[in-house]
């Protein structure tokens, strides 16, 4: 089922405020002149926020109704990324884990081409992956190599989810997860044109980042580390490095993130929600500033009360008791993703529509979605 996509049709530039004539009091009281008053001034046009989500796995099951391997409620994808529109989503950018999932993620974005775009690649947890292929490591790689030459321009965007995760070495061994960050690294650099990288990092930082400085002349475009949950020296030093960063919900959960936000510089943010997991939750660090109790800088930013009280009007069901319009507990929706904006605004201590706007014009920049692109559509 396809949905209609005519609402992504580009938004008009922000307005210019007009500002009344200050009026002496000397002459206030006189009869108006019809030639000497001015026309009144046009009404502004409120802000409309809007958004790209660089971290969404649409491609899992869960979208599609089925819960641990158990079909719970009907696929209601289409539902999902009519909300998401409608929450003023522009672009989602799916995520690539492994081979099946990469090109599972190229036939969504085939069916929503202007809505959708994707990664390639396999997440460090998947890498025994590159052990287990048939024609072993190498035949994986070619295969890699092979989508990557043949997808469209439009959908495919970036080499990912490629990295490093030490918290999850049960997954697969930090040998393994090294070799194979190495050859996804040296297949990118070795691209005609290298497309920028979507990077996962956990406990890993300095094994991480030499790997990235060893290639980093070869990839001029760099990328994003998604999801970040580092500490702010990391984040400083992947910045420096000329890395931007991800922020989503698991990435202030934790005080330590909210100082990431805090000195996180604008020019480098990008927004995700990486869904189905990482939605804000009561218990984390961040949910004082996303809560009705909320007293600090921005309480009275209209846009942050907009996009809270959208979110509030969404209807929760569990996954057993799903209905036609519902949203499911535990299910993390790019619909959800203007909560991380504003919590990010208030958390600098800034308006959510310079979040918003800084962190839509960074991703569509690095990965080519229309006007975020200097110069025009892409």
């Amino acid at each position: 089922m396809r949905i209609a996509l005519r609402s992504l049709s580009r938004l008009p530039s922000r307005p210019i405020h007009h500002q009344r004539p200050l009026i002496s009091p000397a002459f206030r009281g006189l009869p108006a002149m019809a030639s000497s008053t001015p026309p009144p001034p046009p009404a502004s046009t409120p802000y409309k926020p809007r958004f790209i989500d660089i971290g969404i796995n649409l491609t899992d099951p869960v979208y599609s109704g089925i819960h641990h391997s158990t079909p719970r409620h009907p696929p209601d994808l289409p539902a999902v990324l009519s909300r998401a529109l409608e929450a003023g989503l522009t672009h989602l950018l799916l995520t690539g884990s492994d081979l099946p999932t990469s090109h599972a993620a190229l036939a969504l974005c085939a069916e929503h081409p202007s809505l959708l775009s994707c990664t390639i690649g396999v997440h460090p947890c998947s890498t025994l992956g590159f052990e287990s292929h048939p024609l072993g490591p190498q035949g994986l790689l070619d295969e890699l190599r092979e989508l990557i030459n043949s997808a469209p321009k439009e959908a495919f965007v970036a080499i990912g989810e490629i990295g490093l995760d030490y918290d999850r070495l049960t997954l697969s061994p930090k040998e393994t997860q090294l070799t194979y960050f190495r050859a996804q690294l040296d297949l990118a650099a070795s691209l005609p044109e290298p497309p920028p990288l979507f990077l996962h990092s956990r406990a890993a930082h300095e094994d991480f980042l030499h790997e990235l400085t060893l290639r980093a002349d070869k990839l001029p475009k760099r990328g994003v580390v998604h999801s970040f949950t580092g500490t702010v020296a990391e984040m400083e030093e992947l910045v420096a490095a000329g890395w931007d960063i991800g922020i989503n919900g698991c990435s202030i959960r934790a005080l330590e993130g909210i100082d990431v936000v805090r000195a996180l510089p604008l020019s480098r943010l990008h927004v995700e929600t990486d869904g189905p997991w990482c939605e804000m939750r009561p218990t984390h660090a961040s949910a004082p500033f996303v809560g009705a109790g909320y007293e600090g800088p921005g309480k009275e930013d209209e846009v942050a009360r907009g996009i809270l009280e959208r979110e509030a009007g969404y209807r929760w069901v569990k996954k057993e008791r799903w209905g036609e319009g519902a949203l499911v507990k535990g299910r993390n929706e790019p619909c959800l993703i203007g909560r991380v904006v504003v919590a990010v605004a208030r958390i600098k201590g800034v308006g959510v529509e310079e979040v918003a706007e800084a962190a839509w014009g960074n991703s569509g920049r690095m990965f080519g979605f229309g006007e975020g692109v200097e110069g025009g559509e892409r």
